[in-house]
Formats: structure tokens, C-alpha cells, sequence
């Protein structure tokens, strides 16, 4: 209604006349007139002197008239500013990603979306799958890479990868002969593993209780970058997704048998939300996956494996 308001105020001042104005707007003068009168009387003034044979601005018109153009010119600008968001030309993109996607996907993705949006910027965190999860509901971020799983019902998850729990050690490790690792020898091996705050610990730990294994864990840590420094320095192993195999040359990962079960990555973000950004970084994501090796369907490709 102001919008309208003002819009029917700048052409009535700007043509000094009623009827030349109501011609340009494609309305009647008697509509034009009635919508003035409704303006005059929100504002409390009078905006137009129609004591004369034309009409002129009154002083009250005359300040008003000023503020009319610089809202009608904010608007415009914010309409503009729109446009832009939507066609990535600005804008900004708050993601959250799990810890274990940093190493091996988070340089490659982040590199990919300034080359191809470099108008947009970019925050990143590094959080818990529940963290990022209760960030989304507070819109604290605009999207986030986790995992597939019980999510709340405000959250969409859409899935982008699946990735397999193995064996990985460092070159000299004596596993390191075999292509397969018997799930029973794990018993056997001191192991480095992420520490229980992190999804793929839990998914780690409730698998192999269904499975009757207990580990033997030799250390436990909240960083993904002490545990492939120790495998690669040490004779300890660790249990990690077999994506990880991308990010290091001095590391072999063996699967184990029988398996443990995949898991599905995910883009999570609210329900019905719209962000230009957010989803121009799914697609983007799809391509860099598979540049690595990472089918369509979000296998690893066998030879990508040590």
C-alpha cells in the first residue's frame, strides 16, 4: 500500500497535474485523487495546495517529496540487489560440514565455488553432525554436508555420496601386504579412532557390537589431523570412511570383511528454503565428486583405493 502510495505521489508532483498523472498510471483521475486524500490523511498534511488553477507541492509535500524519491530509489536498489542473489552475481553462503569431509573434500569444493562464484562469499565451520544440525534450525547456516540419519523434520537431506568404513595404516605397516582385512583380526590391532562426539566413532562402535567385536583402542582423539599423522609415523591402524583415501599418499586402506556397513552423505538444509547459493553448490558438488572418482551414485571407484 505505500509503495503504491508513494509511486501515485511522485507522478502527481513530478507532472503537476492530476490528470496528466492519472493518464501515465493508467488509472482515473477521480481513483488518483481518492488514493492522494487517503495519503494526506495517513500523514496527518496536506501535500498538495489545489487553490489555484494548477496544483503545487505544499511545503510538507515539498520535504516529503524528497524522502518519496530516496525510499522509491532504496527500493529499487533492493530490487536490483535481489536480482543479483539470484543470479550469483552477490550473495553469501554460511556451510557447515562434518570433520571428516575436511581433509579430502573441502579444498577441492571450496576452490571449485570461488573460480565459478567468486562474487559470493563463503563461511565455513567445522562441527558435529548435531551441531550442525541445530545451527540449521537456529539459521545460523545456509546448508550443511553430514550424514543421512533420524533429522528433524524442519531439515531435508539430499544425498551425494556413499563412502564405506575400512582399515587404513601407513606404508610400512605390516597390513599393508593384504587387500582384505578379516573383521575378527581387528581384535588383534592397536587402534588410533575419533573419539565418541564424532558420527563416524558411533557408527564405528554400534557396528561392531552387533557384530560381537571389541577393539582394542590404543588412543582416542577429537582430530582427524593427529590420527592420519600417527597411522602414517606408527604401526597403529584406524577405522575411517574410505573417502579419506583421496587425501593422502602415504596411507593404504584395506576393506574389511565382511564389510561394515556404508553410509550416505547428505546436504542437509531447512525445509522449503530458498537460497541461490546453496543450491548452486549441489550440483558443484556432484561434479567435483566425481572428478575424483566417486561415481554418480556415489560408490568409490575401486581403484581409487590404495
Amino acid at each position: 500500500m505505500i509503495l503504491r502510495y508513494i509511486h501515485y505521489f511522485l507522478a502527481v508532483a513530478e507532472r503537476g497535474s492530476f490528470t496528466r498523472a492519472a493518464a501515465a498510471l493508467y488509472i482515473s483521475q477521480p481513483a488518483l485523487s481518492q488514493q492522494i486524500r487517503l495519503l494526506e490523511q495517513t500523514l496527518g498534511v496536506a501535500l498538495f495546495d489545489r487553490t489555484g488553477r494548477s496544483i503545487r507541492l505544499t511545503d510538507a509535500g515539498l520535504v516529503f517529496q524528497q524522502h518519496a524519491r530516496q525510499a522509491l530509489n532504496a527500493l529499487e536498489a533492493g530490487a536490483r540487489a535481489v536480482h543479483d542473489v539470484e543470479d550469483l552475481s552477490r550473495g553469501h553462503l554460511r556451510l557447515g560440514v562434518t570433520p571428516t569431509y575436511t581433509p579430502w573434500l573441502v579444498g577441492p569444493l571450496l576452490a571449485a565455488f570461488w573460480q565459478r562464484y567468486p562474487a559470493i562469499a563463503l563461511t565455513l565451520s567445522e562441527a558435529t553432525q548435531e551441531q550442525i544440525e541445530q545451527q540449521l534450525l537456529n539459521d545460523e547456516l545456509d546448508l550443511g554436508l553430514g550424514f543421512a540419519g533420524d533429522h528433524a523434520a524442519e531439515l531435508t537431506a539430499t544425498p551425494v555420496l556413499r563412502e564405506s568404513l575400512v582399515v587404513m595404516v601407513g606404508k610400512t605397516h605390516e597390513l599393508t601386504q593384504y587387500q582384505q582385512i578379516p573383521l575378527s583380526d581387528l581384535a588383534e590391532q592397536p587402534l588410533v579412532l575419533l573419539d565418541k562426539s564424532f558420527a563416524t566413532r558411533v557408527d564405528i562402535d554400534s557396528q561392531c557390537r552387533r557384530q560381537g567385536l571389541r577393539l582394542n583402542i590404543a588412543m582416542e582423539t577429537n582430530t582427524l589431523g593427529a590420527i592420519t599423522e600417527m597411522i602414517s609415523r606408527t604401526q597403529l591402524a584406524t577405522i575411517l570412511p574410505d573417502t579419506l583415501a583421496h587425501s593422502r599418499n602415504d596411507l593404504c586402506a584395506m576393506s574389511l570383511s565382511p564389510p561394515l556397513s556404508e553410509r550416505t552423505g547428505v546436504l542437509l538444509a531447512l525445509r522449503n528454503s530458498h537460497h541461490a547459493a546453496a543450491a548452486a553448490l549441489s550440483p558443484l558438488l556432484r561434479e567435483i565428486l566425481e572428478k575424483m572418482g566417486i561415481g554418480p551414485v556415489g560408490t568409490l571407484n575401486d581403484q581409487a583405493l590404495p
